[in-house]
């Protein structure tokens, strides 16, 4: 009997990368799993994988997965698609918001509307899903609500700066900085439900279909790409953890490696 027997997870982003691995991982140790993503149909050659692709190899497996259709940008989608997980799998307690883009450009650069894409998508969006899934959460007595950050959110702290590169993460870093904080608040208005909210991150960069998509060539894509294992095990660590584990702002390697697993 697996660790997460009886839990029902949704991940958002896991039509392929690290969402794809943290699935497979909550399957693996007995939950049943809502694949939620936008992609229904692979239209870019380097980005293989879709919401059915990866439910179908859960349930290969011998685990238990459905497919659903969820754009983070929509909020319409976003609530439809926490509304079919929970009729479908019978409710829902573990929520993983991994879904999110990066865009590029200075300042000076930057379109405008990118700067609109990712605050809807990598804020608006996991904010708007956490406040879906939180009456399913509630009733079922206690929850997992996991927020996947990046080391760009860290403060560079004050200048002067070496190395200095341009577009390096200022808006990813932005909105990645203010869901961790988020996420702190969160933990704090929830711990009384039993809802445990905490912030995992990549501690290097896994080169995954999304990560290394602008460098990928598109006509001849490489489609050797990096094993998540470590966000993927981290994950279902977390959800293992008593409902005091709430709060904690988490790094992959270090986790990995302070608990063995």
């Amino acid at each position: 009997m697996g660790s997460l027997e009886g839990r029902t997870a949704l991940v958002a982003g896991a039509s392929r990368g690290i969402g794809e691995y943290m699935a497979k991982a909550l399957a693996a140790a007995g939950a049943k799993v809502a694949v939620a993503a936008r992609t229904v149909e692979v239209t870019d050659k380097r980005l293989p994988g879709t919401i059915h692709s990866v439910a179908e190899s859960i349930n290969e497996s011998g685990g238990e997965a459905i497919p659903v259709v969820m754009n983070m940008r929509d909020p319409e989608s976003i609530s439809a698609g926490v509304a079919e997980a929970a009729e479908k799998m019978g409710g829902l307690d573990i929520v993983i918001n991994n879904a999110a883009i990066l865009v590029p450009g200075t300042l000076e650069s930057v379109l405008d509307r990118h700067i609109e894409l990712i605050w809807q998508v990598d804020l608006r969006g996991p904010l708007l899903l956490m406040k879906a899934a939180l009456p399913h959460l509630k009733n079922a007595g206690a929850g997992d609500l996991i927020n996947i950050s990046s080391i760009a959110a860290v403060f560079p702290g004050p200048g002067p700066y070496q190395d200095v590169r341009q577009g390096d993460g200022a808006f990813y870093g932005m909105v990645k900085a203010g869901l961790e904080r988020a996420s702190q608040g969160l933990a704090r208005e929830l711990q009384a439900d039993n809802i445990k909210v905490n912030v995992l991150s990549p501690q290097g960069r896994i080169k995954t279909p999304g990560n290394i998509w602008a460098e990928n060539d598109p006509d001849n894509p490489t489609l050797e790409f990096e094993a998540a294992d470590e966000m993927a095990k981290s994950s279902v660590w977390i959800c293992e953890q008593p409902k005091s584990f709430t709060g904690h702002i988490l790094y992959d390697q270090d986790l990995c490696k302070e608990q063995n697993l």
